[in-house]
């Protein structure tokens, strides 16, 4: 069975993480197809949202070690530079909105992919770690530079060497990420923000993205200058036309992502 499945269901391209065995951990094969994934998602225009969760138990334990240690394995340079660099690049760089529905325990990089995402939602009995400095490594995927920006320089960096497991309740509460749902109602109610997004403005998604990543580096003068270029990109987009004219209509819009 394949390590990735991918499925199309109202304009939402569903990716599962699918060696459930493993608590899908990543080896090559599923990071290139992730990768794959993830340029479908991004070249169909019918795929308006992009849904990440994990098979069985966990959402992902980051690099499966096996695999590290193989002697005739891709060796670490390469997963860094062929596996997950590519990964958290084009999560980022889609532009459309991606969910991370952390079903279970994100560790490593399963943590870092999950936090590099648009939107992160946890079950209640998931749980965040940044498990390196216990093997001697440092935070990849993004790791140091997304959370520091989500949660604080202070807490990143002792969440980072002390490899602390984080709750889903005290993630939300840190502001690691946006919600919580009970393991019970955490499938349909993460599969509601992707059902919502996927009948927005996608393109007016796709800019708030886009101003958003140049934001961690801009100047205040810098982004100004980048919203007037985006807001006039949106306001020429056919879903702007169509948000106002049912405003005006008091009725319900009809966004078509384009």
């Amino acid at each position: 069975m394949s390590s990735i499945l991918f499925e199309i269901k109202n304009n939402i391209g569903c990716i599962t993480l699918n060696r459930p065995d493993k608590l899908n951990s990543f080896n090559r094969e599923m990071a290139l197809l992730l990768q794959s994934r993830l340029d479908e998602c991004a070249s169909l225009h019918e795929i308006r949202c992009v849904y990440i969760t994990g098979n069985g138990k966990g959402f992902s334990a980051g690099q499966d070690l096996a695999e590290v240690v193989d002697p005739n394995g891709p060796g670490m340079e390469k997963i860094l530079s062929e596996h997950y660099n590519p990964i958290i690049t084009r999560i980022r760089n889609i532009p459309k909105p991606v969910i991370a529905a952390v079903n279970g325990v994100a560790a490593g990089a399963g943590a870092n992919i999950a936090l590099a995402s648009d939107i992160a939602v946890a079950a209640q009995s998931a749980s965040f770690i940044q498990a390196f400095s216990k093997l001697g490594l440092i935070p990849d995927s993004g790791g140091t530079y997304t959370l520091p920006r989500l949660i604080g320089w202070q807490k990143a960096s002792a969440l980072m060497m002390l490899g602390d497991k984080v709750s889903a309740a005290d993630a939300e509460k840190m502001g690691m990420i946006y919600k919580v749902f009970s393991d019970e109602s955490f499938a349909e109610e993460s599969f509601k923000i992707a059902q919502t997004l996927a009948q927005m403005p996608t393109k007016g998604l796709g800019y708030i993205k886009h101003v958003l990543n140049a934001s961690a580096t801009n100047s205040l003068e810098e982004q100004l200058l980048l919203e007037d270029q985006f807001q006039q990109k949106a306001a020429a987009t056919n879903d702007f036309k169509e948000g106002v004219q049912s405003f005006l209509e008091k009725r319900k819009p009809d966004f078509k992502g384009e």
